[in-house]
């Protein structure tokens, strides 16, 4: 499915400001058709002198009059004079009689776009009709607001060229308030009244100045809460630009939107959209304390890991056998390679790290206690990129130890290179330790091989990362450990 921008970039000639225009419209729009209990098509001229159209809404407040798509579908010859007429003239055109599609009546008007003093498209509003009913004070004031803004969607006046609707922004039916203005209440829903008794504020509202009435809430006995709501409605009717807040109250939380209104370039208030995210924002903390009381449990995780480390370290000093005190360093080297993952993760937001940091340290660290006299260097090739913690803390020590095996064995005159080269594509990550030392005995088997670092790799790669190991012979020279780790979607 071609988005709108495809659409209006193949067969338009409208620019790039126009696309970004009409963008922040179909952002908003949502809105615009719940208020209208009505269907929205955008509709754009083409090259070829027809017109597309490119973006479609349904309202949440009433039935559908369109049930099939019609993005991408040329506008019909009985309604293009219509879009024609709204284009040519830059005013509002509305039919006198709706048209009917079946056994449905259909009342259509066709709104301009209007970006500065041109008309890049056309909006057509289509109502069913035969949902209509005697209209309550919610549905007059639904449809006042939606009118008044498309009214300034025929002036250029909305979308607004400032503030994007934020993140869990108000719906109308979360609650919606008509401020005069003065920012005085005018209308409110019966979920808006809902929202602000959570704050508070007690009886109706109307006829309350609004903004008094959101800085004299207090979050806490003797406390006032800081004013920010009240802020937003200021600057909404004094400098005509929407503004978002939150007020927070009682122990309840109230997102507000505010948006001015200005058809015919006259302020007439402001609509206000109001969601209570009391929950949404309690469930925030929790998420947020848990990721805190995690990224505490790895900060500790890894300063126990180093107290063990040093602990090993010390013993190792005090070992008259080589093979005792190589038996230790290589425990060192393990835990250190673990502690290296919980240090990482404890400064991520999540759990999964970025391994290519990781990995370089511990090359690093393998680097550094070979031999004083080893002339043995470490690289690395390709990205790891980021994995889950659950694959990064296995894959370390499987690096530790294939490197660290590859130092210790493969260069007998204390002089080679090791390699690391990483290719990661969908679903899986290769890893390649390749060195050009004195290559592999004679019968090797990995399965077979008594050494304990082996057996290590071997049951990391197959029991906790599901993977797969080849130890084979170097073409040339040297020796090559393949690893194969599936990895989850990204």
């Amino acid at each position: 499915m071609s988005t709108l921008a495809d659409l209006v970039r193949a067969q338009t000639d409208l620019d790039e400001a126009d696309v970004d225009w009409l963008h922040r419209l179909v952002a908003e729009w949502q809105l615009v058709s719940d208020l209208s209990f009505a269907d929205l098509v955008l509709c754009v001229a083409t090259r070829s002198g027809s017109w597309l159209a490119v973006a479609h809404m349904r309202p949440t407040t009433a039935p559908t009059t369109l049930p099939e798509d019609v993005v991408g579908r040329t506008v019909p010859p009985a309604e293009r004079h219509r879009v024609e007429r709204a284009a040519r003239d830059g005013h509002i055109v509305r039919d006198g009689e709706p048209e009917w599609r079946g056994d449905v009546p259909v009342r259509q008007e066709a709104v301009p776009v209007v970006r500065g003093s041109r008309v890049v498209a056309v909006l057509s509003r289509e109502t069913h009709l035969a949902a209509a009913r005697m209209p309550s004070q919610l549905e007059l004031a639904y449809l006042t607001t939606a009118g008044e803004l498309l009214q300034m969607v025929a002036e250029g006046a909305f979308p607004y060229a400032t503030g994007d609707a934020p993140e869990h922004a108000p719906r109308a039916g979360d609650g919606l308030l008509r401020l005069d203005r003065t920012g005085h209440v005018v209308y409110a829903s019966p979920n808006a009244l809902s929202a602000y008794r959570r704050l508070g504020v007690p009886g109706d509202l109307l006829g309350a100045h609004l903004g008094t009435t959101v800085a004299g809430l207090t979050a806490a006995p003797g406390v006032l809460d800081e004013p920010r709501g009240s802020a937003a409605l200021a600057a909404a009717l004094r400098f005509h630009e929407p503004r978002e807040s939150e007020v927070e109250a009682q122990g309840a939380t109230v997102l507000l939107r505010a948006m001015p209104l200005l058809p015919g370039g006259q302020p007439r208030g402001a609509l206000v959209l109001v969601r209570d995210v009391t929950e949404l924002r309690s469930r925030d903390r929790q998420i947020l304390g848990k990721d805190a009381t995690i990224r505490e449990i790895h900060h500790r995780v890894k300063n126990n890991l180093q107290t063990v480390a040093a602990l090993l370290r010390l013993q190792a000093r005090r070992m008259s056998d080589p093979a005792a005190r190589s038996a230790l360093e290589e425990s060192v080297r393990r835990v250190a390679s673990i502690a290296m993952v919980h240090e990482t993760l404890s400064l991520a937001l999540d759990e999964r790290v970025g391994f290519d940091g990781i990995a370089d340290r511990v090359l690093a660290m393998c680097g550094e206690v070979a031999a004083p006299e080893s002339a043995v260097s470490v690289g690395r090739t390709g990205s790891f990129g980021v994995l889950a913690a659950d694959v990064a803390t296995p894959l370390s020590m499987v690096l530790t130890e294939v490197v660290q095996n590859a130092i210790e064995h493969a260069f007998p005159s204390g002089e080679g290179h090791v390699d690391v080269r990483v290719t990661r594509g969908p679903g899986r990550l290769a890893v390649s330790v390749v060195d050009d030392g004195r290559g592999l005995p004679d019968g090797f088997d990995l399965a077979a091989s008594p050494r304990l670092g082996l057996q290590i790799v071997r049951t990391l790669v197959e029991s906790e990362l599901r993977g797969s190991i080849t130890v084979r012979p170097r073409a040339g020279r040297g020796t090559q450990v393949l690893l194969e780790v599936p990895l989850g979607p990204s």
